[in-house]
């Protein structure tokens, strides 16, 4: 099978990065040392290749009124030009399609940038439904073609800085930008870029959208500027200390995103019915979604390990890794509803239970250690 490949395909070779098959894309993984990569965005600026992901424009003059049925957190929060807003896309049995960031830029223009394996599925799903409630929409993907856009995310608490050093023309539309806000900045060296002041790593920065020819040269103007690059390792840990759910780990259309620890982003209630809605609303939470950290020499928290709760019902880690920032080991666990933080569990380890604390989410933010 050949993989697909960005438009950053050739920069990340040139700099050495060991490539890996992710979801049949050829990715960087590192670019030699993941904890150098790691502790870059927690202490300086780092950046990654995300033109995998997928910008979905919707266009029409129903395009609001459509968003509140599809989506399961409400757009009509979104009332000021240029916010942002995380949310899931739900199918009818309130199971994960996808998690997604929307960002308003007119009442008949709203922008999402989907996940890289369910952008196909995202898409289609929202065609479907666009011709079900004949909303009237034009839904176009923007990850191919002539009008690609490619993504770069800069991130770190030095991000900001050195962005606004490659991309002058953005500092007067983003400097006193608050989180989850964005802007289209028409006059750059790259073209027009969108500059969205969100993440996926716990620490400030950048995530930033630039035609796809001319992603190279705003990637190599960063490396200039400082800013280190980083591969899929490094975004893997830091978000995962961020407390961050990844698609197709931590939730996929099986799982209830209440027991995902999501309800943050589920708006039931309102009034306003979405796709899911009843379903959510019948089958309720039934797990808590929190973080471990082992207390145990003996091994590495993983995947599908399974938790043992002191009432002998069992749960399962999601995602596991050893945190570069806590020089522990850590999780994300779905735990029975019993399980509170501060208690003890056992993780099930090959032929061993360990012993592990569950703590609130998240584990790092802006560069702070917050779970012990």
């Amino acid at each position: 099978m050949t993989l697909k490949a960005t438009p950053l395909n050739s920069a990340h070779r040139a700099l050495g990065a060991k490539m890996v098959d992710f979801g049949g894309w050829d990715m960087p993984v590192n670019y030699g040392s993941q904890i150098e990569e790691h502790h870059a965005v927690r202490t300086d600026a780092g950046m990654f290749d995300v033109s995998h992901m997928c910008v979905v424009d919707l266009e029409g003059a129903n395009v609001r009124a459509f968003l509140r049925g599809l989506l399961a957190n409400n757009v009509d929060k979104l009332q000021v030009p240029g916010k942002a807003l995380y949310s899931c896309m739900l199918n009818p049995e309130g199971g994960v399609i996808d998690d997604l960031i929307v960002y308003f830029f007119r009442e008949d223009w709203f922008r999402l940038v989907v996940n890289a394996g369910t952008a196909e599925k995202d898409i289609a799903w929202m065609r479907q439904q666009n011709e079900a409630t004949n909303s009237g929409l034009t839904i176009t993907g923007r990850r191919d073609g002539a009008d690609a856009i490619a993504l770069v995310a800069v991130q770190g608490p030095n991000a900001r800085a050195k962005v606004w050093e490659v991309l002058p023309a953005a500092q007067a539309a983003t400097q006193d930008m608050k989180p989850f806000n964005v802007a289209i900045v028409a006059d750059t060296a790259f073209g027009e870029a969108m500059v969205a002041r969100t993440g996926y790593t716990g620490e400030d920065g950048f995530e930033i959208g630039v035609p796809a020819t001319q992603v190279e040269a705003l990637w190599n103007a960063l490396i200039a500027a400082g800013v280190k690059p980083a591969g899929l390792g490094a975004r893997d840990t830091l978000r995962l200390e961020a407390g961050m759910n990844l698609y197709g780990q931590d939730m996929d259309e099986s799982v209830n995103p209440l027991d995902a620890g999501l309800a943050w982003t589920i708006d039931l209630v309102s009034e306003r019915d979405f796709v899911g809605k009843a379903a959510l609303q019948s089958k309720g939470q039934n797990a808590n979604f929190m973080g471990l950290i082992l207390r145990e020499k003996g091994g590495i928290l993983r995947a599908h390990q399974k938790v043992v709760a002191a009432s002998g019902a069992f749960g399962e880690i999601t995602s596991g890794t050893f945190s570069p920032s806590m020089q522990q080991a850590i999780a994300l666990a779905r735990v029975p509803m019993d399980v509170a933080i501060g208690d003890t569990v056992h993780v099930e380890i090959r032929d061993k239970k360990l012993a592990a604390t569950v703590v609130k989410l998240p584990f790092v933010r802006n560069g702070k250690v917050l779970a012990v």
